[in-house]
C-alpha cells in the first residue's frame, strides 16, 4: 500500500482518490479510519490544559482564539464556524472567561461516509485576571467569529506603569 492512499486528498487537488469513489471503498481502510476516530474520541477528554488555563475537545485549542490588548480593553475573537450563535454561551466569573456551546450535525450518521469535523459540546476557559469591568463586557457574532470586548477597570488602567529600558552596557 502506498502512503498516498492513506491521505484523504491532496491539498491542491479537488479529486478524491479511487478508494472514495462509489461503493468500492476498501473495507480495511474504512476499519482503520473508524478505529482511529474512536481512539480520537476516547482520548479527547484527556487533553492537557491550554496555555490560558482551560481544556477543550482539541487539546485545549478549540475554539481557536485571537487576543488583543491595549490600555483600555482586551478583545477576544474566537473562531466557531458552523455553530449557531444561539448554541454559544459566554460567561465571565472571577476573571475567567468561559466560551461554551455545542456544534450540531446537519445530517444523520447513516448518511455520512467520511467526516473529520467535530460535533458535540465544547468549552474553553481563559483566565484574564480581575482587571475587567464586568458590567461593560459586550459580545457579537458575525460570519462564524465570536468577538468579545472586555473593557478594563479604571484601577487597572491607572496601575499601568511604563518601565524605561536602559540601553547602555
Amino acid at each position: 500500500m502506498n502512503v498516498r492512499d492513506l491521505i484523504p486528498w491532496s491539498r491542491g487537488s479537488s479529486q478524491l482518490p479511487s478508494s472514495y469513489r462509489g461503493d468500492d471503498m476498501d473495507p480495511f481502510l474504512s476499519l482503520h479510519r473508524n478505529v482511529n476516530r474512536l481512539f480520537d474520541e476516547v482520548f479527547r477528554g484527556f487533553a492537557p490544559p491550554s496555555l490560558l488555563g482551560g481544556t477543550s475537545p482539541f487539546n485545549g485549542s478549540w475554539p481557536h482564539v485571537e487576543i488583543e490588548e491595549n490600555d483600555n480593553e482586551i478583545r477576544l475573537i474566537a473562531e466557531v464556524p458552523g455553530v449557531d450563535p444561539d448554541n454559544i454561551e459566554v460567561l465571565l466569573e472571577d476573571g475567567v472567561l468561559t466560551l461554551r456551546g455545542e456544534s450540531k450535525s446537519e445530517t444523520e450518521d447513516k448518511d455520512r461516509r467520511f467526516s473529520e469535523r467535530y460535533y458535540g459540546r465544547f468549552e474553553r476557559r481563559l483566565s484574564l485576571g480581575r482587571q475587567i469591568d464586568e458590567d461593560k463586557v459586550a459580545a457579537s457574532f458575525k460570519s462564524g467569529l465570536l468577538a468579545v470586548t472586555l473593557p478594563k477597570t479604571e484601577k487597572a488602567r491607572a496601575n499601568v506603569k511604563r518601565i524605561t529600558i536602559d540601553n547602555t552596557k
